[in-house]
């Protein structure tokens, strides 16, 4: 037999081509693998010559492109550099744009010669500068396409164009009209790609007819895709025109996820919740295939509107589909599942989901901090807040309005100051939360140099912070600062009209605070349930009784809004304070709803300052069934049979409150001086100047007694000595803060002190005869509202 011919000899240049195919075959390969194989490859092509070589040009192309593919963007430029030719330029191109480096990108455009220049690489960069929004030098590039005289745009070149247009200023109907034109004029009108690209144009300009323009680009298409139709449903519902989008929606054949998903988180963005879960159980039952973004939509749909249960039946689903989901893809289905738990009050389900995330991002950590701060949990707050591995603006902003909800303002204020000093800048919404602390706390200075930093920060626009503005000087006892800050906000909406409202009703400006709730629906914002608790305080406070009950009526009868018992308990209250018991006793049984604690609160109050002993003692009955565990309750009772006379009942009361294990809350008054402030208790004599403070009290109160002043003793409500009760009356908390006040504050300066209780009338009195023995504006703001002492008389007229 003759021998086997001799196997045949592969060109080295094959055998390169081969490897270089190969390797771009190999994508799955690690990042570092794939570049180190890449860089034998290149040695090998420039050992053998074959690098530039003029008969084998493909090598270095393909080099080039691969060198794009490894992020290893220097090699292939300088590999361009050796020949700028169209296809490596192309290439280049498009890895810069990617890369974010547009000025990169052009670059390798610019070192083609315009007569080597071809279609693809306009098109590349065209691209290019669509990706960065660029639309001027998109459309300079376009032209000078066509200027060339033997290139033609293509539908690649109309769809990078349009995409390029979209983001041209003030892009009018015309603009599209007259790129539409030229589109038909080049054939191009039939592509798929140029007429989505055609819709979306339509779609980003303003002009309501632009909707109409994009119907008929999607009616006059020969085949629609995906793409089309979620540009379509997008396009309306950015623009709140839900129903033309579920028209659109109506029309696809087929089950696209993504355009199935557009239409529900359309119907979620504009508050229609049971349209979107029944659009999801349409999916289901239609087998249309659900993602990370299904769920994440409905869930967050459900944990919004407050529907748990059907949160619970999407969770189901989630269980049952979630081994086919990568890390990635769960990930914000988990958050959205924690938001859900945690809103439903299921707090502890929430942290068991948290703990089984297999990853965790901030939005997860911020997602359940926000679930312990709002579930009350301000401890399990703060071991997941120190917890965190990394914290943005959000996670500090949580943490800070949470502690000032949870009544724990000077750690609001001291991680405030720590977020400052971790170099974290705050946004306005947490300013607004250290601005809130400082209102809480009274601390006016520091609540001053924050409106400085809003200022400079540019923040002054922002209605979250001027709302806290407005609050924060109202509690602190500046209302002409908080009414000048209302006027100056640019954008005043139902929320600074409240506080507004309620800052004058504070500080005993009843009728003009009317009057603002007059204009504010004169001037068509629309007032809420707060508006009017709002105006009934102000009106409980300012003893205006009829106008209360007109605000009242009003409410239901030109607002549809229904009273509820937080209204109910100040009319009631208003009632009790004007002397007419017996009305608010009928008001009652009026009520649709059996009477809450704060109901019962407010007829208690009413019959300690009428003296009714039976409703008074009914009341107390009723509050102790409902919040046994409340002090305020055995006081206010006490109180009422100590003020008649009745000893034995008041000892009663206070031996049950004792059996029952209540403490009563101890009477405290604080005032900032010097940018600190300073804590009074009843008695104190452990502040370090209090020795000072009883002395001055006492020169002062010599100067009290000849312009008129006698102790009204009947407000101790002990049976004990008279000498004993002025002795105690002496020494009440704020009448010390005020004295320390007097003696520390700059000579004129005005004196504010705060308290937690409810001044008493003989303080009351006493700081009014103050303020005119020593020539002073004295400020106090107990639970109820501010006091303006000056010349001998108070903001309030004596009715508080």
């Amino acid at each position: 037999m003759p021998p086997p011919p001799p196997p045949a000899v592969t060109s080295l240049p094959h055998q390169c081509s081969v490897l270089l195919r190969r390797l771009a075959a190999s994508r799955s390969l690690p990042p570092s693998s794939f570049l180190r194989a890449l860089r034998c490859l290149h040695a090998r092509l420039l050992t053998a010559g074959l690098l530039h070589a003029p008969s084998h040009p493909h090598l270095t192309l393909r080099l080039t492109h691969l060198y794009t593919l490894s992020r290893d963007l220097p090699a292939a430029a300088l590999l361009f550099r050796s020949n700028p030719c169209p296809v490596a330029a192309t290439s280049l191109v498009a890895a810069h744009a990617a890369a974010g480096r547009l000025p990169a990108a052009v670059s390798f455009f610019d070192a083609v010669p315009p007569a080597r220049r071809d279609t693809v690489l306009h098109n590349a960069v065209i691209s290019a500068y669509a990706r960065a929004s660029h639309a001027a030098p998109a459309v300079a590039v376009f032209r000078s396409l066509l200027a060339s005289g033997s290139l033609r745009p293509d539908d690649y070149s109309f769809t990078a164009l349009l995409s390029a247009a979209a983001h041209l200023p003030n892009l009018s109907v015309r603009h599209c009209a007259q790129l539409y034109c030229s589109v038909l004029k080049s054939g191009a009108g039939g592509a798929l790609s140029v007429c989505n690209a055609l819709i979306a144009l339509y779609m980003k300009c303003e002009a309501a007819e632009a909707t109409r323009d994009a119907r008929k680009v999607l009616d006059e298409m020969p085949a629609k895709d995906e793409l089309t139709w979620t540009t379509m449903v997008v396009g309306y519902v950015r623009r709140g025109d839900i129903g033309a989008a579920r028209s659109v929606f109506e029309e696809v054949d087929g089950k696209f996820d993504v355009v199935w998903n557009a239409m529900i988180s359309g119907y979620v963005q504009s508050g229609m919740v049971k349209d979107a879960f029944e659009l999801f159980r349409r999916m289901v039952l239609g087998r249309v295939p659900l993602d990370e973004f299904t769920f994440t939509s409905v869930l967050s749909a459900c944990a919004n509107a407050g529907f748990f249960v059907l949160g619970k039946s999407v969770h189901g689903q989630v269980i049952r589909l979630q081994p086919d989901f990568v890390p990635e893809a769960a990930l914000p289905v988990n958050n959205a599942l924690v938001t859900l738990y945690s809103k439903g009050g299921k707090i502890d389900d929430a942290k068991r989901i948290f703990d089984s995330m297999k990853s965790k991002d901030v939005v997860s950590w911020n997602t359940i901090l926000s679930g312990y701060v709002e579930s009350s949990c301000l401890d399990k707050a703060v071991e997941i807040f120190k917890e965190m591995p990394y914290k943005n603006e959000l996670s500090w902003m949580v943490m800070v309005s949470g502690y000032v909800h949870g009544g724990r303002s000077e750690d609001a204020l001291k991680l405030f100051n720590c977020m400052r000093a971790e170099d974290v800048k705050p946004c306005d919404y947490t300013y607004a939360g250290a601005i809130a602390a400082c209102g809480e706390l009274g601390a006016l200075k520091h609540g001053k140099q924050l409106h400085g930093h809003l200022v400079q920060l540019g923040f002054e626009g922002s209605n979250s912070a001027g709302n806290a503005l407005i609050t924060m000087y109202a509690k602190c006892g500046a209302v002409k600062e908080a009414h000048l800050v209302f006027l100056v906000m640019p954008n005043v909406d139902s929320v600074s009209w409240n506080a507004m409202i309620s800052a004058l009703g504070q500080h005993g400006h009843g009728r003009e605070a009317l009057d603002l709730f007059d204009q504010m629906v004169a001037e068509g914002i629309y007032p809420d349930r707060i508006s009017f608790l709002t105006v009934l305080t102000a009106c409980n406070h300012a003893g205006l009784v009829d106008e209360g009950f007109h605000y009242f009526e009003s409410m239901k009868r030109d607002f549809g809004i229904i009273p509820g018992e937080d209204h109910y308990a100040r009319l009631i209250d208003l009632l009790g304070r004007a002397g007419r018991i017996g009305e608010a006793r009928d008001l009652i049984k009026t009520i649709p709803f059996e009477p809450t604690p704060s109901i019962w609160e407010a007829i208690l109050s009413g019959c300690r300052t009428n003296g009714d002993m039976e409703l008074g003692a009914y009341a107390a009955d009723q509050l102790f069934k409902m919040i046994p565990q409340r002090d305020g309750t055995y006081v206010l009772l006490s109180n009422t049979y100590s003020a008649a006379g009745r000893w034995v009942d008041a000892a009663r009361v206070r031996k049950l409150m004792r059996d029952r294990g209540v403490k009563k809350e101890p009477g405290c008054s604080w005032i900032e001086v010097g940018n600190k402030v300073h804590v009074f208790l009843v008695g104190d004599t452990k502040h370090p100047e209090a020795h000072e403070v009883y002395h001055f009290l006492e020169m002062v109160g010599a100067k009290m007694r000849k312009l008129g002043y006698l102790p009204d003793t009947k407000v101790v409500l002990h049976d004990m000595e008279p000498h004993q009760k002025e002795h105690i009356l002496f020494a009440h908390s704020e009448r010390l803060a005020v004295g320390f006040g007097l003696l520390k504050l700059p000579p004129g300066a005005t004196v504010t002190v705060l308290k937690n209780l409810k001044i008493c009338a003989d303080c009351h009195a006493a700081i009014m005869f103050m303020s005119k023995a020593v020539g002073r504006e004295i400020v106090v703001r107990d639970v109820r509202r501010f006091h303006h002492f000056k010349d001998g008389e108070c903001s309030c007229g004596n009715y508080w």
